[in-house]
């Protein structure tokens, strides 16, 4: 238990260091801490003490998937059914157009370019054809986009365009059993019934026991979480369903949605995102940096050419049109996960699944610090709220 406090320490002294970082260069946190974890493995490897660094220890492999499962539910929530239906052409153009064409880029790219078999270079397309809705979300939270319409419709098309990449994973690799079978019919049960069952547990329980619905939130994702990875998925696919179901019921308690944002990015995004930075191989890139560089250009550059005519049709102010088209070129968590999948299957080698990660991590770094410094679009950015006063605070004897 020592050893484990010492090591959660660490971490979190990383995620200190990281928060002051990107106060002072006023840039994403969430991209400071893929930069910190992946100098931090650096130095490491340098000084041959990887394994001490943890990252593949259960403990902190869960503390991070569960930030990437509550910040996924979290961008879900901030999905409200009537903004959807407004922008609902704008969000499945740009959702489609931002999957096909850095899949279909990226695979021709990787098995002409670089000579990989045709099944490792589909698992490339798919892996690089990704939005990161983690990265996306956690931007857009920090600059109050996800508030306003612009915002919505940016989180709305990473949803339809990491959408297609998982039905693309699971068509392409993954086998359909009676798991998954199991797995879709529950979750559409769950998924029918979630609302009704929430609301009665408020109003039932909440403001009278402490955190029910918080309790009761993260009860129902890990249970699709275990779900989910038993059929052979992910379990941040039924987490972001589960938040945009939730999304008028979430909306309507800012309060509460605030400490839940608190308890996620103060406490569990961090294990995420500096442990996504700690599983790129400098050594693997410094030894063939031509095939990282040709992968990630292929991505942003198939991304950016596909997508910025497509989103001229929906916005015509120059920085809106590349802000938006910047920020749908990240990518992180799906990418990972595909790249991870093929790994452990044996579809990709452990050289090409190096070159994978560091391209997918850094499409997440580079577009987002582009468009946070070259294209901000500061007439859609919110008026700052008015300062929340102390007595508001969270009573850990009631829920308000």
């Amino acid at each position: 238990m020592e050893q484990i406090f010492m090591l959660a320490s660490f971490w979190l002294g990383l995620a200190v260091f990281s928060a002051v970082i990107a106060y002072h260069l006023r840039i994403s946190i969430a991209l400071v801490e893929i930069c910190v974890g992946v100098i931090t493995a650096a130095v490491a490897a340098y000084f041959g003490m990887t394994e001490a660094l943890g990252a593949n220890q259960e403990w902190l492999r869960f503390l991070a998937s569960s930030g990437a499962v509550l910040l996924t539910f979290l961008a879900g929530a901030e999905l409200e059914k009537e903004v959807l239906q407004k922008k609902l052409k704008e969000v499945t153009v740009v959702g489609l157009v931002g999957f096909f064409a850095p899949f279909l880029g990226c695979t021709a790219i990787a098995y002409y370019a670089l000579g990989w078999t045709l099944q490792a270079s589909l698992l490339g397309g798919v892996a690089l054809s990704t939005t990161s809705m983690a990265v996306v979300y956690a931007v857009m939270l920090e600059t109050g986009f996800n508030k306003t319409e612009f915002g919505k419709g940016i989180l709305g098309a990473c949803f339809i365009n990491d959408l297609g990449t998982v039905i693309a994973l699971g068509l392409l690799f993954a086998p359909f059993t009676y798991r998954t079978v199991i797995f879709i019919i529950v979750t559409a049960a769950v998924l029918f019934l979630l609302p009704f069952l929430t609301r009665w547990l408020t109003r039932i329980y909440a403001y009278r026991t402490a955190a029910i619905r918080a309790k009761w939130v993260i009860l129902v994702l890990f249970g699709l979480g275990t779900l989910a990875y038993w059929s052979g998925s992910e379990a941040v696919l039924p987490a972001y369903l589960i938040g945009m179901i939730l999304a008028e019921f979430s909306n309507e308690d800012t309060f509460w949605l605030r400490r839940l944002r608190t308890l996620t990015v103060g406490f569990l995004t961090p294990f995420y995102f500096i442990r996504a930075g700690t599983l790129v191989s400098l050594s693997a890139l410094i030894a063939a940096p031509l095939a990282f560089l040709v992968l990630l250009g292929g991505k942003v550059v198939s991304k950016i050419f596909g997508l910025y005519p497509f989103i001229g049709l929906f916005r015509h102010e120059r920085n809106e049109r590349w802000y938006y088209t910047l920020m749908m070129s990240t990518g992180l968590t799906f990418g990972t996960i595909s790249a991870l999948f093929g790994y452990s299957h044996e579809i990709v080698t452990q050289a090409q699944y190096s070159f994978l990660v560091a391209s997918v991590i850094a499409s997440a770094v580079v577009p987002t610090v582009i468009a946070g410094l070259a294209f901000l679009p500061r007439h859609l950015l919110p008026e700052p709220e008015e300062q929340i006063k102390p007595k508001y605070e969270e009573d850990l004897s009631e829920e308000g």
